[in-house]
């Protein structure tokens, strides 16, 4: 239960988001439609890593630019997640390519 009501305070919170970055966005030639576009990729990726590793999520960071192109920034715990993340990103619809900048978190 507790998934699910965070799950969806995260994908409203994620749809709200680009309204902001919109506002502070120094390329004032985007479009409402391509800020969206981009916020609806961003939105899908992130339910999807949300769904399958909630407890990683908070470490990986995905932004999508105005051409697809997707990058996913942070950590993960194994080289299976990171693997997964990846995956994940490339068979979301929308997506042309994804940059991974994940590594693999160091036990301390």
């Amino acid at each position: 239960m507790k998934y699910k009501l965070a799950t969806t305070c995260f994908v409203i919170g994620s749809v709200l988001a680009p309204v902001a970055a919109y506002a502070a966005d120094s390329d004032k030639n985007r479009s409402a439609a391509t800020v969206v576009k981009e916020s609806v990729i961003t939105t899908k990726i992130k339910t999807k890593l949300a769904a399958e590793h909630p407890g990683s999520l908070k470490h990986i960071k995905v932004d999508t630019d105005k051409n697809g192109v997707v990058s996913l920034i942070g950590t993960a715990n194994n080289q299976e997640e990171v693997n997964q993340a990846v995956t994940i990103a490339r068979n979301t619809e929308g997506v042309k390519s994804v940059k991974n900048n994940l590594k693999v978190q160091k036990d301390r």
